[in-house]
């Protein structure tokens, strides 16, 4: 109890974190602090959860031996976890379930998210379809442009998906845009923030819902191999899927963590979303202190990434305080790797990752080369491809693509 007290007062990991809101919303946030910490030990809330994660969302995900794909690294043994396979098509639903029945438990009629790839959003609908509640997503105008799939199957579900016209039109404006909307509606509606960043308590909360990830990759590799891995890689956007695969070994430092950012098309400005490179920094920016991707005058840079999801300017300040640690290393992977690796895991082991996840397969194929032969990897597979169908295929087919796109609209006309 000590612990968890400590923990709410700080409200920061190391000197990253924090609550730096309007103090509109505070009262907001103190409401559901006090639920959180209320409920995450309580014995039916967890038994309610489990029950949601097993028989709704498929828990727990595979963890496949990847033989051809090790064979091809020519190193250590690659395992990936599945996440793709999770209910809605990415480790989005973990953290969805768990704020969800929060959120019931609060008394909250709706919800409100923001999302890049449409993941998050996509499991937000699906699980506020289920619990009956009223559900609008915002979502850049650019990404939704990229991300058509995951926006029809959120209508699908009833949410409303609301397009940002504003900045960049990608996952920082939708993140400003949700949380002005919140500050209006606080009283009915929950803010279920997708990422482990945000002021707190967010960070925490969608890290404790998204380390189940890492807790059944330990289980999982100890059945198959004996021990636990050597090496955990996985993509970094906001950080959601990479924290949830680390947390869980952050304190065994025999265990490598690797995130593997999104190097995009270049070094400039508004080419990468590095928050690890020359141009990115501590700061302060939608209700958090973290690294974010700043210009000399401290003001938010573009990003750009091929992911949707990775196309974000800030991070977890949880990661933050890992990287500075030295307990989590930080790489990158451009958007030629991240085709490179999307196309390899397709043609190697007849699977499809969503293009945020192949960055993670990218690197991960490359240092697996430079590891002895009974090292042991386990590579975050957070999303399924389908989402990323018209991205891809314009990539790798852009003639046969565009043949098919005109061949319909020829056909309904």
């Amino acid at each position: 109890m000590n612990a968890h007290k400590n923990e709410r007062r700080r409200r920061f990991f190391g000197s990253y974190g924090g609550r730096f809101v309007p103090e509109m919303l505070i009262p907001a946030l103190e409401e559901l602090e006090e639920a959180f910490f209320r409920l995450r030990k309580d014995s039916a809330f967890k038994a309610e959860l489990a029950a949601l994660l097993r028989d709704y969302a498929g828990r727990p995900t595979p963890l496949y031996f990847a033989e051809n794909l090790t064979r091809k690294a020519g190193g250590g043994r690659i395992y990936l976890k599945l996440e793709s396979l999770a209910h809605t098509g990415a480790h989005k639903i973990n953290n969805v379930l768990g704020q969800l029945l929060l959120a019931k438990k609060m008394g909250k009629s709706a919800v409100v998210a923001e999302t890049g790839a449409g993941q998050h959003g996509l499991a937000t609908a699906a699980g506020a379809a289920k619990f009956g509640l009223g559900c609008k997503v915002f979502m850049g105008e650019t990404d939704i442009k990229r991300q058509q799939p995951n926006v029809f199957s959120m209508k699908q579900m009833g949410a409303e998906v609301v397009p940002v016209r504003d900045g960049t039109k990608t996952l920082k404006d939708a993140v400003n845009a949700a949380l002005k909307y919140w500050v209006e509606h606080f009283d009915t509606t929950h803010y279920l923030l997708g990422s482990a960043l945000g002021p707190f308590p967010y960070p925490l909360i969608v890290r404790e819902f998204q380390s189940v990830i890492g807790r059944e990759v330990g289980r999982q590799i100890r059945r198959r191999e004996g021990r636990r891995p050597d090496v955990l890689v996985a993509c970094v956007g906001g950080g959601s899927n990479a924290l949830g695969l680390f947390h869980p070994f952050l304190r065994d430092p025999g265990v490598r963590c690797i995130g593997v950012e999104a190097g995009g098309r270049g070094s400039g400005p508004g080419q990468n979303a590095l928050r690890f490179g020359p141009r990115g920094r501590p700061g302060i920016v939608q209700g958090y202190k973290s690294y974010f991707l700043q210009d000399e005058d401290g003001q938010v840079l573009p990003t750009h990434s091929i992911s949707a999801g990775l196309d974000y300017a800030g991070i977890s300040p949880e990661l933050a305080d890992a990287r500075d640690r030295g307990r989590v290393e930080f790489v990158s992977a451009d958007d030629r790797d991240a085709l490179d690796g999307y196309r390899t895991l397709c043609r190697e082991e007849g699977i499809i990752p969503a293009l945020e996840s192949a960055h993670a397969v990218a690197y991960g194929i490359r240092a697996a080369s430079s590891l002895g032969g009974k090292a042991i990897m386990s590579i975050n597979i957070s999303g399924r491809g389908d989402k990323d169908l018209f991205i891809a295929a314009k990539a790798l087919d852009r003639d046969g693509w565009l043949a098919f796109l005109k061949s319909e609209v020829d056909h309904d006309e």
